[in-house]
């Protein structure tokens, strides 16, 4: 049946055929992520010479395309070829260059932008629109496009990344000419950080480095038209300071070191601001604190430095590298305001700074100064120590007065701290009055020297006498009254010239007393003077001041007599003692020592040499007195002039001593005479007492006899008798006994008497030969050899040397009498 229905329209069926046929070649079925690219290769006109991509009724490869979706062609005339979409992804950007269009105008590397192109996806709009072969400005953003591969050559390129640390640096490879004498191109407006070409080349954009940079961020540039080099961000860390440098800009006037400073540049972040405000290349005033910049380094160079950090008892001087001329004549820069300790040099050269060594100076702190417009140098401080003061000498300022030496002293300066207030007040170069008393001191060494000298001491004991160097000259009426010291003159007249009141130049009248005393010593020199006494010796001790004098006596005998002088300074003398001999050292020197040199001298020249020894006391008296005299004059107390020892030649010293030994020797022979005479005393009543047991015997004898005659008498006178007479006549005897015994102890110290008396009669001519005979005596009895009186004294011829010689010759066996004798310096006589 089928059949039979088919064969009945065989007819139809092989009419439609053909007509299916051309419909499935006629139908374009694209993809939802696909494009189209049609050709058309009959009946149509033909394309312009140097046309690479055919418009809709060109015969050739078509400019535009077919989107997903079904589309009719007709089959023999169109040609489709499926591609896929251009995708871009988010980290990317689609640069685009054009095989057709328009021709570029001569100069110009990138093609206009044109539009109604819808991303370059309508490419036959492109070129009815006057697109342009070659490179495109317009890059794609992330996303699909229907991009005709033919028509236009895609290029994927990234996104430029700007992290934070990091900024752009620009470079138009297109655009107009950078004018001449400038190095980088002029800002414009709306190119949207360089991610809208179209906008830089229609706003005038220049060809070249340009002076914007970009900031942090993910930037869609066209690397072709755009060169952007990465750079680190410019940081400042803490204690770190950055010094700039423009390398363009306006010139810097003559004369001038730095460029001037112009506002709104954001610390040299904005380069276009710098520019259009007049700033001029050079090195800036301006400097960076701490922080991070997004600055162009091609437009600014930046040097970094650490800050000025002057540490505690230390200083910092300044020189200025620019600024107006230091005036003629002075040594330092004078002081402006406002330039907050050299931070703000701006301010320092509009107010007037000037070039050279500054006054001011930096005290401990830290510091953010210009180093190519400041140059510091640390110093230490000036410190003075405990006991001790600073001396200080002015190194700028008005002249000193020809006459004066110590500048006048000025208020107001801060113990010269502050330099600038010192030159205002009109303070002198030179050495000042005032000084610098234990503490630190934040002194500029450029401007004040600071010399360390020792304080003014007086102890106990002692008063400073002062010598002023500066104040005013005594009047004439004061010099009337000063200067006279003759005998006789008044009170006034015997004060010492230039001794003068308070305030005057010369010798202070009033004296310090003892304590501490901060003393300039340019301007009053201190004379310590002594108002203890004060001994000066004469002897030939080691650690004395003088040799002990040696004078001469009347006699010619050379005489070394060792003095000892205690003198005294009052202190209300000691101004005058100054003005007349100056100090202690030189009064003694000068003074005591020739006065009592030749006051020694003197006396012994009046006295022979033994009198002067023995009147020693009396010598004595008359030097103290007349140093007492002489010692007035010169304001001096002598409190006494002692003789300590005198020293006699030793020839004659030797002739005195034996001399008074010889007078010793006749005393003793005195004493030696008086001691016999006692001894025979004494031998008369040693007998005396030995008599006694037989005269007590006696009268016990009588008593018995007495009472026997009372018994006896009846019984015998005659025997009574004879017993009286036998009693009568043995006391005769005794008695003769005692009277025989009497006389010869008598006769021995007549005998003793008359050799003393006949020895002394004997000194003279024979002295010595007696004084070695007497010598030998005492030794004999000293030792018990010989008694002082012999038992037998035999007298005869010839003297009473050669009696005792004989004597002792045979009282001392052994003993060479001679010789002694001899030695002695003299032969015994015969």
């Amino acid at each position: 049946m089928l059949l039979n229905v088919v064969l009945d329209h065989w007819g139809y069926f092989a009419a439609l055929v053909p007509i299916a046929v051309l419909l499935y070649a006629s139908i374009v079925i694209v993809g939802g992520n696909e494009i189209a690219l049609i050709e058309r290769r009959w009946f149509g006109s033909k394309m312009p010479q140097g046309r690479v991509v055919a418009l809709g009724n060109e015969v050739g490869i078509q400019a535009r395309t077919l989107g997903p979706g079904l589309h009719f062609l007709i089959p023999f005339i169109y040609k489709a070829t499926k591609s896929v979409f251009t995708e871009i992804l988010d980290n990317e950007i689609g640069l685009i260059e054009s095989v057709d269009g328009n021709a570029i105008p001569a100069g110009r590397i990138f093609a206009e932008v044109v539009t109604g192109h819808n991303s370059f996806q309508d490419g036959e709009a492109f070129i009815k629109n006057g697109g342009q072969k070659g490179p495109q400005i317009e890059v794609l953003p992330p996303g699909k496009y229907r991009i005709n591969p033919y028509l236009f050559k895609l290029t994927k390129g990234t996104v430029t990344e700007i992290k934070d640390t990091e900024i752009g640096i620009v470079e138009s490879v297109d655009g107009a000419a950078i004018p001449e004498g400038k190095i980088f191109a002029r800002a414009v407006e709306g190119h949207a950080s360089f991610q809208n070409g179209e906008a830089f080349i229609k706003n005038g954009g220049q060809k070249g480095p340009q002076i914007e940079i970009i900031p942090p961020g993910n930037y869609r540039i066209n690397p072709y038209l755009f060169k952007v080099t990465k750079s680190l961000a410019t940081k400042i860390s803490e204690g770190e300071i950055g010094m700039v440098e423009s390398s363009d800009g306006s010139a810097i006037p003559a004369g001038r070191i730095f460029a001037n400073v112009v506002p709104g540049h954001n610390s040299f972040q904005d380069g276009e601001a710098f520019i259009k405000n007049g700033g001029q290349k050079g090195p800036q005033i301006e400097i960076l604190p701490p922080g991070v910049y997004r600055i162009h380094p091609n437009l600014f160079r930046i040097m970094k430095a650490a800050a000025v950090v002057i540490a505690k008892g230390e200083v910092g001087m300044v020189t200025a590298q620019d600024g107006e001329p230091i005036p003629m004549g002075r040594l330092l820069a004078q002081s402006v305001p406002e330039h907050s300790n050299f931070e703000n040099g701006e301010a320092f050269l509009k107010n007037g700074g000037q070039k050279g060594p500054q006054i001011d100076v930096l005290l401990p702190g830290t510091y953010r100064i210009n180093l190519n417009l400041f140059q510091i140098q640390i110093a230490p401080a000036a410190v003075v120590e405990a006991n001790k003061i600073g001396l200080v000498t002015a190194l700028d300022g008005i002249p000193l007065p020809e006459r004066e030496y110590v500048a006048s002293p000025i208020t107001g300066h801060n113990d010269y701290q502050d330099g600038s207030a010192f030159l205002t007040k009109s303070g002198q170069r030179g050495p000042q009055l005032d000084v610098l008393r234990p503490g630190t001191y934040y002194i500029n060494p450029l401007m004040f020297s600071v010399a360390i000298d020792d304080v003014a001491v007086v102890e106990r004991g002692q008063v400073g006498v002062i010598v002023s160097n500066v104040g005013d000259d005594p009047t004439e009426e004061m010099k009337k009254r000063l200067g006279s010291s003759q005998t006789g003159a008044s009170i006034e007249e015997g004060k010492e010239k230039y001794v003068v009141p308070k305030g005057f130049r010369g010798i202070q009248e009033e004296v310090a007393g003892p304590g501490r005393y901060y003393l300039n010593r340019r301007a009053f020199m201190c004379y310590i003077i002594d108002t203890t006494n004060i001994t000066i010796d004469w002897d030939d001790q080691e650690d004395t001041r003088f040799d002990q004098l040696t004078v001469i006596s009347k006699d010619g005998f050379p005489i070394q007599v060792a003095v000892k002088v205690v003198i005294r300074v009052r202190p209300d003398q000691a101004p005058y003692m100054v003005a007349k001999v100056g100090s202690i050292d030189n009064l003694i020197q000068h003074v005591i020592h020739p006065m009592i040199d030749s006051s020694f001298r003197n006396q012994a020249s009046t006295a022979s040499a033994m009198n002067f020894l023995q009147s020693r006391s009396e010598e004595q008296s008359k030097a103290e007195s007349r140093a007492r005299i002489d010692l007035e004059r010169y304001h001096v107390e002598c409190v006494s002039v002692l003789i300590c020892q005198i020293k006699l030649p030793e020839d004659l010293m030797e002739t005195q001593t034996k001399r008074i030994i010889a007078e010793q020797q006749q005393e003793m022979y005195k004493m030696e005479q008086r001691s016999q005479a006692e001894r025979t005393e004494m031998e008369k009543m040693r007998a005396t007492a030995d008599q006694q047991p037989t005269l007590v015997a006696s009268e016990i004898a009588v008593k018995v006899a007495t009472q026997k005659k009372a018994e006896m008498i009846t019984l015998a006178e005659g025997t009574a008798e004879a017993q009286a007479l036998e009693g009568t006549g043995e006391g005769k005897r005794l008695k003769a006994i005692g009277d025989g015994e009497a006389s010869k102890i008598a006769a021995i110290g007549d005998a003793t008497a008359q050799a003393y008396s006949k020895q002394k009669e004997a000194i003279g001519e024979d002295a010595i030969k007696q004084i070695k005979i007497v010598e030998l005596i005492s030794a004999a009895i000293e030792n018990g050899q010989i008694k002082i009186v012999p038992d037998v004294l035999v007298s005869g011829g010839g003297t009473a040397g050669d009696g005792l010689m004989g004597q002792l010759t045979r009282l001392l066996p052994g003993v060479d009498l001679n010789a002694l004798m001899a030695k002695g310096g003299k032969q015994p006589q015969a």
